[in-house]
């Protein structure tokens, strides 16, 4: 029984000595990335009320929450996803607030996946969102971020998908597909089953442009020439023409960035989260099945809540991003500077002083009482295994 209590449930690790350490550091330097672009920190409760990330919300599938109650019989959840509690804030604190809103954060979510996907069920994440603010601008000031999180975090090889909700949407209301068919549709496009997605369309009557854009579905474009393509085909279904456009001038901001070679547009981007409306977008990098950064813009989340305010924003797994590092053999640097001090009985005086006026220059000290049955050789391992700079025996 008690080497049962050794082990943790499935899909949750524990983290430790180097590996908590770079994390640690790793969240850091991004938190001061985000924090450079002028967003300011907020934390929000690892449960909530079941209605925040309901059905009518769009999140994450009630199967997949781990549920329970207080003592008032209310339903409770660990939060699937951090952005529509920051949702909820923003919407309690700054409801009069008409100027732009930005915050980021970090912590943990807890989707319950079958067990056969062989994912973590509690990861981290750092995220940012800016409320308030519907243009364009901050659509490629997210994206600006989303890539300097990256590269601070020492990626270098790494892609953005980015496409636009309303662009299946638009295909979807143009198509005038029945409800199954448009779920049958997500579903092969989610899988990048674009056969199956061509087979599904084929026996639709419809108008060679719009055919056309329904092709465009599993293509990745670089830039303008491809988007200028396919605005031409839209000119009759305003829905698709605004979602085209719109990323076409989000191609100029980014090239203004300078940072329009790390994305792609995927016109056939899709989310699970139904409450995106503009752009969508993931972040893909070596070593990591998974996208890294998912995130995009949700103008009517906040109205849920009472509050009619535009907003965007993504969220970064870092428990994936440290995969990503480990497997690319990208080293998170460590700096050691402890120095350990071993004192025998008579020296416990002048030991503690010792380790008071290291720690007031602002050092790290660490102090062990000497015992008699151990060596100097023992302490010389503890320090080597401890990576402990400096050993001083008194």
């Amino acid at each position: 029984m008690r080497k049962q209590l050794l082990h943790t449930p499935e899909g949750v690790r524990d983290i430790y000595s180097e590996e908590c350490e770079k994390k640690l550091i790793l969240q850091d330097n991004i938190n001061r990335a985000l924090r450079r672009y002028g967003y300011h920190p907020i934390q929000t409760p690892s449960f909530e009320f079941f209605d925040i990330f309901g059905k009518e919300i769009g999140t994450t599938p009630s199967k997949n929450l781990y549920k329970f109650f207080d003592r008032e019989g209310n339903t409770l959840v660990l939060r699937p996803d951090i952005t529509p509690s920051v949702a909820r804030c923003a919407a309690k604190y700054f409801g009069e607030e008409n100027m732009p809103i930005r915050l980021c954060y970090m912590g943990s979510t807890f989707i319950n996946n079958s067990s056969y996907q062989g994912r973590l069920k509690e990861n981290t994440q750092i995220g940012a969102e800016l409320i308030a603010d519907e243009t364009v601008d901050a659509d490629a000031e997210m994206l600006a971020m989303v890539i300097a999180s990256l590269k601070t975090a020492g990626l270098q090889e790494f892609q953005l998908s980015v496409g636009h909700a309303d662009f299946f949407r638009g295909l979807t209301e143009s198509a005038g597909l029945q409800e199954e068919q448009e779920e049958e549709l997500r579903e092969l496009i989610s899988n990048k089953n674009f056969f199956g997605a061509e087979s599904l369309i084929e026996p639709l009557h419809l108008d060679q442009n719009l055919k056309e854009l329904f092709g465009m579905l599993g293509n990745l474009y670089s830039g303008s020439k491809e988007l200028s393509c396919a605005r031409e085909y839209a000119v009759g279904y305003p829905r698709i023409l605004a979602a085209i456009e719109r990323l076409e001038e989000l191609h100029q901001l980014l090239e203004v960035y300078g940072i329009e070679r790390y994305v792609t547009f995927e016109l056939g981007t899709i989310s699970d989260y139904q409450y995106y409306t503009g752009i969508i977008f993931s972040g893909y990098t070596f070593g990591s099945g998974e996208p890294i950064v998912k995130g995009g813009r949700y103008d009517n989340l906040l109205a849920y809540f009472g509050k009619h305010a535009t907003s965007i924003g993504f969220a970064l797994t870092v428990d994936q991003l440290m995969a990503a590092l480990s497997r690319q053999k990208i080293e998170i640097p460590l700096t050691y500077r402890t120095q350990l001090i071993v004192y025998s009985e008579h020296a416990r005086s002048e030991a503690i002083r010792l380790a008071e006026e290291k720690r007031n220059a602002g050092e790290s000290a660490e102090m062990i009482a000497f015992d008699p049955n151990k060596s100097k050789e023992d302490y010389l391992a503890y320090a080597d295994r401890n990576h402990i700079t400096e050993i001083i025996f008194l």
